[in-house]
């Protein structure tokens, strides 16, 4: 047996996923933009956390792991300090080190990651190492995770220190060692035989703690597991969402009335089962009438840094760098507006300026779900306080599109119980989702975030297109807010 330690924490999220790896690779999907981007953090982060540890030396990566472990090898007798991505195998277990301290009493292993908290798997992790180097002899003083401390706020220059957490987590990697063995030889049963997989049923540890890429295989194609199912109902958790799923129940129109639900999920699941709307129009003629003209439809779109690259950004905070919005006369009449930032910059300022340029005081703006907006709009207040009074005033005067369907004042099936506007627009105007399925690059927020984060790689041509994508999917996005409001009016009037 050959493993990795990614494919160790892999095999005890689920076995069936090792060996998947190892001799069905072809059912497995590939990375989205969003797990792409989350592999590009922790390698930046990763080359980062290398300076806490500074004068170190590199084992340059290579598909031919003997030269990196030899590379190693040779580090280690020349008294290197510090050893970055230092390669070790025992007994078929390969394992990268991200930071390998040596000292004359003993090493330290340093496992970089780039959430914000230590999670359980990050011990398993550090647990394959901490067996892997013990094995080959190795004196361990101690075994760190470091990660982003998420209450940093960077100054005018970054502080690494204070942007990274060191945590010991010797203890209870060293309470972990004595399991190792067992799994290794339940995995090496696992990988004996190379023709059938492991006949290991769906469940919670499809999700976490990562979401599995063999998830589309073992749920759609192997157990024909609908888009919409028993693992869809709104907020049911996913015991109970298991638990009818034992008892074969998948489709939501077998489940029998005595399960145990709230009043909600009960709800959500008996207009499924009738396949029947329900409108409370006078609810809905209540929220209508409150909105007053002109008004004025918003979307943000944001993008996150792992490393705050302006001063005044914590990591991981939400930062606005464009805007829609949609002013609506009573007429019908439609004015847009819009802002997209320049890449390589601090947007927010000028994000501000222009936002309190576009919306005067006291109007009706609305967006759809309005935490969010308000999030953006009373920090960008805290920060700039020569446009707070009026961004301010923007956030109070906030309302929400997504209160009708929250409050369950318009249901259909086709919404699948969701309140999301990723179900709620097809099912108010089909036509939009054609719309949003023609754009070129950008179709969703994921890859807004993306492109956005990519532009200052991309040559003159290229950022104009990816620019102008941008442009286009967020004026779509408010848009549809026209449109959904516009189907909320026609209700009312009918």
């Amino acid at each position: 047996m050959t493993i990795s330690k990614f494919l160790y924490t892999q095999a005890i999220q689920c076995p069936k996923s090792l060996w998947l790896k190892k001799y069905k690779l072809e059912v497995l999907s590939s990375a989205d933009a969003s797990t792409s981007a989350v592999f590009e953090t922790g390698n930046i982060v990763g080359e980062l956390a290398c300076k806490l540890f500074p004068d170190g030396v590199e084992v340059a990566f290579t598909r031919e792991y003997d030269k990196m472990i030899e590379t190693t090898s040779k580090l280690i007798d020349a008294g290197v300090k510090y050893i970055y991505e230092a390669t070790f195998v025992y007994d078929g277990i390969l394992v990268i080190v991200d930071i390998l301290q040596i000292d004359e009493d003993g090493i330290s292993i340093y496992e970089v990651k780039s959430s914000t908290s230590v999670k359980e798997i990050y011990l398993h992790d550090v647990s394959i190492q901490y067996y892997v180097l013990s094995q080959l002899g190795f004196s361990i003083k101690s075994a760190n995770v470091v990660h982003i401390d998420n209450t940093y706020v960077r100054g005018d220059e970054l502080d690494i220190e204070a942007l990274f957490a060191i945590v010991d987590v010797t203890h209870e990697v060293v309470e972990l060692q004595d399991a190792i063995p067992y799994r290794l030889e339940e995995f090496e049963d696992v990988l004996s035989d190379k023709t059938d997989e492991p006949d290991i049923d769906i469940g919670a540890h499809c999700n976490k703690p990562y979401e599995c890429d063999a998830k589309e295989y073992c749920w759609r194609v192997q157990r024909e597991i609908p888009e919409y199912s028993v693992f869809n109902i709104f907020n049911l958790g996913s015991k109970k969402q298991v638990a009818l799923y034992k008892q074969g129940i998948v489709d939501i129109k077998d489940i029998l009335d005595d399960f145990d639900m709230t009043d909600k999920q009960f709800e959500a699941v008996s207009n499924y089962k009738s396949r029947k709307s329900y409108i409370d129009k006078e609810s809905i003629r209540a929220f209508v009438d409150a909105l007053s003209y002109p008004i004025y439809h918003l979307d943000f779109e944001t993008f996150q840094q792992a490393i705050p690259e302006f001063k005044g950004i914590s990591p991981f905070m939400q930062i606005p760098f464009q805007y829609s919005l949609h002013i609506e006369q009573k007429d019908g009449k439609l004015e847009h507006h819009e802002f997209l930032a320049d890449d390589g910059v601090d947007p927010r300022e000028e994000l501000a300026k222009k936002l309190c340029n576009d919306i005067p005081r006291d109007v009706t703006v609305l967006t759809y779900n309005m935490h969010f907006e308000k999030g953006v709009i009373k920090k960008l207040a805290s920060e700039y306080k020569e446009y707070s009074s009026q961004l301010l005033d923007i956030s109070d005067n906030i309302k929400d599109l997504m209160a009708p369907f929250q409050k369950k004042q318009y249901v259909t099936p086709s919404m699948m119980g969701s309140y999301s506007i990723k179900y709620v627009l097809p099912a108010l105007v089909p036509d939009m989702k054609d719309a949003y399925e023609s754009l070129d690059g950008v179709q969703n927020g994921t890859d807004a975030m993306s492109a956005f984060a990519t532009l200052s790689s991309l040559d003159t041509d290229e950022k104009q297109k990816m620019r102008k994508a941008l442009l286009e999917y967020c004026k779509l996005d408010t848009l549809a807010m026209v449109k959904i409001l516009g189907a909320l009016k026609r209700v009312v009037d009918d």
